[in-house]
Order: structure tokens, then C-alpha cells, then sequence
């Protein structure tokens, strides 16, 4: 009797492999959407955006073991002049992590204390305000986007979840894998008799590792029992699987040419062979087919040949439909964006944020704080700086692990300079058009924007610097700064910026000019920053001198981490805009209507991931999102307003 076998079809390279799979399954990426509880959420994809229903922490927070006092009745503490302090009244003995008391502003570590008697303390140095710690929100800070949508959650993200308060989560539903092994001479290792395995059969690992893969990848799988090498053993679970619940289905062996190979005439006859064979080693003999409109993949029995299929055509597939990238991690050479200092004696893993500026990678730090753990979920790298060395120098190359594929480093579009609520809004609809294309926004003020623009380390700058001689806004900060470069500035949005105040304005704040009332305290933005342009320019024609203002020295870099300190009552008020004081429910009083504009170099002008974000700034979705935030008006958004 003549053996039959087959015969492979026209052998494709894997590109034409990976095309012909893309145009046989062109909508393989909407998968429905299921509510799980957050503890179950690592290593789900996120169908939704998430945001913040509580800040972390809620309290303020004793950062030390030591003593909580009021700063200012520290004040005039010296070695030649110690100052006593009373305790239960002056001083109160209080451990990390708990609740600062009522009328305390500071931890003196009680290492820094003296002990007189049980009634008394001497301190030789005085505390000032917040020193040592934790305030309300330092970390995260209700309702402001903790992960857009497309996220996959990690270990570290999940505590993030978990600290904002959030519960339930809307993930994507792990696509549902059918695995059938193939072949007579096949053992499951459950089933392995004492005496071991006869001559001529094989211990099934192909099925079980495939499953595994199948789980790194986020999707689910079942494994059925192993069938022999007979077409209707092999047909029958076939096609159930394919009338039944599962995303894609695996045959494993039998994918070859010999003739106990039933693989491609089971699909064949079930459905549709796209494709037999690709001229890929190991891993050639791989069938693709569809069945019911389902993907059908014959795996090679080798197991190399199983792995090198499985990772250059299933996974790109599987992490297709979870809406996410297919580059594994690894150690690129970045550049830092500025001096990085460290301590000698410690090796420290430093996260980083990266994008690809003008052909380099370049690293900005993000806040090293050991209790800020959105510093590891907004990580897209860990520099190691060995302990011999006191940090790192700006402009000199390092190396990074990554984080997160290479690919969406190099699609990160980068975007320094002054905050702004809509800079979310813009990255979670970016990740909704594009899974390989997102934004890393570095909040460093207007004029931080302006000078990374210089220095060529950012792809946007967002700015919003008022020339108080005219009252235009960022055109004359740009061509004095920035003289003979090529640049375009396109308008974002109009934003209303004004003081925000706690809910019922109970300190009766007006306007500017009651800043300086005894009693109200204020918390700024950083030097440089537009916010705090603008408040110097209507002090000035309030005839108030920053002296005249208790807090004016004390600066956030976020209008969110502003109001978040008027509502834990570390300030009673700050300038912002109106969606921070909506956010979380404070008052505002209106001060200004000002052009908040992103700031572009022309020669990133026309690439693709900045007209990608342009085409979303200019969509309806995002003007009708803004618009929601409450402050903003979008009549001219998406403009180029001015070029040179």
C-alpha cells in the first residue's frame, strides 16, 4: 500500500505569512469585556481608562519615627540656643505611617531629640513646614488618571489600583485558546507507568508548554486529551472547538509531511489551509487555516519548531487582540536628560521615563521617593547606578533595562513643560487609536518646556507664558528664547485659570488681592512655571509684593497636586485651573481666560506620531472629553496659531 503524505503548498517567508494572517482576520481585535475584582487584575488588559477614587495617601502621614510638632514653634532652635518642647502639647510622639496630629505640620526625627525628663524635649535645630512628611495626595490624587485604557497591569500597578481606591476593573477578555495533541506514540506525563516509557513512544510536553505560552500572553487555554493518529479522532474536537466558545485553535503535530500527518487535511476539510509551510528554520513546517472564521494553527511536533512558531505567528496574534505591543524587554543605551546624583554606598535602580528624541534615547528620572509607586507603574525603564559612583552625567550614555517593548519607546512621543489636565485626556485617546503609540508627559513648568525644546529633548513642549505687556501669550517668550529655530505652535485649548479655594470659600477669598489677609495661607507653582508668570504679573498690579503672601515660597508642579493641597488643608488657596477645582470639588474664583499651545520643532512636525496626535487633538472625542472637565473651550483647538 503506497503511504500518502502531503505535500506542502507554496512555501510563504514569514512576512507573507504574518500578511496573509492580518488580512484573513482584519477585525481579530474586538474581544468583549468582562468586570473582575482588582486583586484579580495582573496581567489584564484594560478596556476602560481608570481613574483615581481616592488619593494616596488620604491623611497626612508621618514619614519618620520622632516627634510631630508645629514648625514654626521650632523656629530659633540653635546648639548655643536649644528650645524646649512640652509633651502633649508642643510635641507628640508619633511612628511612621500614622496620622499626623491635629495642628502638626512636621516630624523631628527622634534621633534629633533630646529627651530631658517625661514631660520635656530639647531640639537644637528647628523643623520646617512638612519636613519628614507624607502630605494628602503625594502619591496619587482623586479622580486623575491612574492608567489609560489598553493598560496591562503589572504587580506594581496593581498596588496603584489598589491605593487610589479603585475596586473593579473593565479588562478585555483573555482570548480562549483550544490545544489538541496528536500522535499514537505520545504519553501524558501523568500517565507514565513506574517502569518508565516503552521504545517508540514520546512524553507530551508540546501541549502543555503551549498552554503556558498561551497564559504569558494573557490569553486562557484548555488542553484536550491526546489523540491518535487517526483523521476522525483528530476531526471531531476540531470541530467542536470551532462551533464552541474558543478565540483560536492549536493541533499540535502532524503538521509535517509524512503520512500519519492528518493536520492539514483535518483543516482542509473543516475550513479553509491559508498557508503550509514558511521558509523559516526551525519552525517550517507550520500550517495556518481558518475554520468557522477562526484562527487553526498545525504546530510543529519538534519543540524548538513549536517555540519558533508559536512566537513569530500566534503571539502577535493573541497580544493583537489584547491591544498590545509584541517586542520583548531588553538593555538599550540611553541618555540621561540631565545630571542624575546619587549616593555612594547604595546601588540604586533609578525608573525612568523614555522616548526617542532627534535619533536618541533619552531618559528623564522619575520621582525617586521610595513611598511613590506611580514611579514604577509610569516607568519605561530601571537605570542600575552601581555603588561606587555618585550619579550620572548628563549627556553621557548608559545602559537601561526596559520596562516596556522598544518599539513603544521608540513610538513614545514625548512632551515636556507646563501640566495640564487635557495632557491625559490625549494620551488615553492616543492609546485608543493606536496600541503602538503613546505619550510621556514630564511636568517641569512653561519656560522647562521652552529650554528641553533647546536642548532638543522633547518632541512637544506645553506652554502658556503671558507677556504681561500685551497680554499675548508664549509667541514672545518663544523668539527670545528660541531665536532662529523652526518651530510651530498649535493651540490647545483656552483654560480658565483662577484661585482655587476650599468647598464654601470659608476664608471669604475674593480674588488676588486678599492673598496677603493674615490667616490664609497659599501654596505656588514651581519657578518658571506659566502658572506662577501669572500670578507674579497680578501681584504686581495688585500692588503686592510675594513677600506679602504666607506660602509663596512653597511650589507643586501639577494644578491636581495644587488642589489636592487646598482640600487636605496644607493651603487655603492656590492658583490653578477650573477642572483641578471641579476634579475634587473645591471652589474656584475665575482670575483669567488664557491660550494654553503646544510648542512643536518643525522638523518632528510632520511625522507620523505627531500628525497621529494632532488628528486626535482636532477630533470631536477629545474636544468633547475636555469640554466635559468643565474650564476649558476648544473653538480654535488643533490650530497652528504661529510658525518661524
Amino acid at each position: 500500500m503506497t503511504d500518502k503524505r502531503n505535500i506542502y503548498l507554496k512555501m510563504k517567508t514569514l512576512v507573507e505569512a504574518k500578511n496573509i494572517l492580518l488580512e484573513a482576520f482584519p477585525d481579530f481585535d474586538r474581544l468583549c469585556f468582562e468586570t473582575i475584582d482588582v486583586a484579580d487584575a495582573v496581567n489584564r488588559v484594560l478596556s476602560e481608562p481608570v481613574f483615581a477614587a481616592m488619593s494616596s495617601p488620604n491623611y497626612h502621614a508621618a514619614a519618620m519615627d520622632g516627634i510631630a510638632v508645629a514648625a514654626e514653634s521650632t523656629f530659633g532652635a540653635a546648639e548655643t540656643d536649644p528650645k524646649i518642647l512640652l509633651i502633649g502639647k508642643d510635641a507628640h510622639y508619633i511612628n511612621t505611617g500614622h496620622v499626623m496630629p491635629e495642628n502638626t505640620n512636621a516630624v523631628i526625627m527622634i534621633e534629633n531629640i533630646n529627651a530631658l525628663n517625661d514631660q520635656q524635649l530639647e531640639i537644637i535645630a528647628p523643623a520646617f513646614p512638612w519636613q519628614n512628611v507624607r502630605r494628602m495626595g503625594e502619591d496619587i490624587v482623586a479622580t486623575e488618571l491612574v492608567f489609560p485604557r489598553n493598560h496591562k497591569i503589572t504587580p506594581y500597578c496593581l498596588g496603584a489600583l489598589i491605593s487610589a481606591g479603585v475596586f473593579r476593573v473593565n479588562v478585555r477578555k483573555k482570548p480562549a485558546v483550544f490545544i489538541q495533541p496528536t500522535g499514537s506514540e505520545l504519553v501524558d506525563h501523568s500517565k507514565v507507568p513506574k517502569k518508565g516509557l516503552p521504545p517508540g513512544q514520546v512524553l507530551d510536553s508540546n501541549s502543555h508548554m503551549l498552554g503556558k505560552l498561551v497564559d504569558t500572553c494573557g490569553g486562557s487555554y484548555f488542553k484536550n486529551k491526546i489523540s491518535e493518529d487517526e483523521f476522525e479522532l483528530i476531526a471531531k474536537p476540531i470541530q467542536d472547538a470551532a462551533a464552541g466558545d474558543f478565540d483560536m485553535i492549536f493541533i499540535s503535530g502532524g503538521s509535517s509531511a509524512g503520512s500519519k500527518d492528518f493536520t492539514r487535511k483535518v483543516i482542509s476539510e473543516l475550513g479553509d489551509v491559508l498557508i503550509h509551510g514558511v521558509t523559516m528554520m526551525p519552525g517550517k513546517p507550520v500550517i495556518v487555516g481558518k475554520i468557522n472564521g477562526k484562527p487553526i494553527f498545525g504546530i510543529p511536533g519538534y519543540p524548538v519548531s513549536a517555540i519558533i512558531a508559536f512566537e513569530q505567528l500566534v503571539r502577535p496574534l493573541i497580544n493583537r487582540m489584547l491591544h498590545q505591543p509584541d517586542i520583548p524587554n531588553h538593555e538599550i543605551q540611553v541618555t540621561p536628560t540631565r545630571k542624575i546624583p546619587s549616593k555612594l554606598g547604595l546601588e540604586e535602580f533609578l525608573r525612568v521615563k523614555l522616548g526617542n528624541v532627534s535619533g536618541q534615547i533619552v531618559a528623564t528620572p522619575l520621582p525617586r521617593g521610595a513611598g511613590c509607586i506611580t514611579s514604577f507603574t509610569e516607568a519605561d525603564g530601571i537605570i542600575r547606578i552601581p555603588n561606587h559612583i555618585e550619579g550620572l552625567a548628563e549627556n553621557k550614555p548608559t545602559t537601561a533595562t526596559l520596562l516596556r517593548p522598544l518599539p513603544e519607546i521608540q513610538n513614545t512621543i514625548v512632551a515636556v513643560g507646563s501640566h495640564d489636565n487635557t495632557m491625559d485626556v490625549l494620551a488615553d485617546l492616543l492609546r485608543a487609536k493606536s496600541c503602538r503609540v503613546s505619550l510621556s508627559s514630564s511636568h517641569v513648568g512653561s519656560m522647562g518646556g521652552l529650554m528641553a525644546i533647546k536642548k532638543g529633548l522633547t518632541h512637544v513642549a506645553g506652554t502658556h507664558l503671558l507677556n504681561p505687556d500685551d497680554g499675548t501669550y508664549n509667541i514672545s517668550y518663544i523668539q527670545k528664547y528660541l531665536p532662529g529655530t523652526s518651530l510651530k505652535l498649535v493651540h490647545l485649548v483656552q483654560r480658565e485659570q483662577g484661585l482655587i479655594v476650599a468647598k464654601n470659600n470659608p476664608k471669604n477669598i475674593q480674588g488676588i488681592e486678599d492673598l496677603n489677609q493674615k490667616g490664609i495661607s497659599f501654596i505656588n507653582r514651581q519657578s518658571g512655571s506659566g502658572t506662577r508668570i501669572l500670578l507674579d504679573f497680578k501681584l504686581s498690579q495688585t500692588g503686592l509684593n510675594s513677600t506679602d503672601i504666607s506660602g509663596y515660597s512653597n511650589e507643586e508642579f501639577t494644578h491636581m497636586a495644587v488642589a489636592v493641597a487646598v482640600l487636605g488643608g496644607s493651603a487655603d488657596a492656590g492658583l490653578g485651573i477650573y477642572a483641578a477645582a471641579k476634579a475634587l470639588n473645591l471652589d474656584f474664583i475665575p482670575v483669567v481666560t488664557e491660550s494654553y499651545d503646544l510648542l512643536i520643532p518643525a522638523d518632528v512636525f510632520d511625522t507620523k506620531n505627531i500628525q497621529l496626535l494632532l488628528e486626535i487633538i482636532r477630533s470631536n472625542a477629545f474636544k468633547t472629553k475636555v469640554t466635559a472637565l468643565g474650564g476649558y473651550h476648544t473653538q480654535n483647538t488643533g490650530e497652528i496659531t504661529w510658525s518661524s
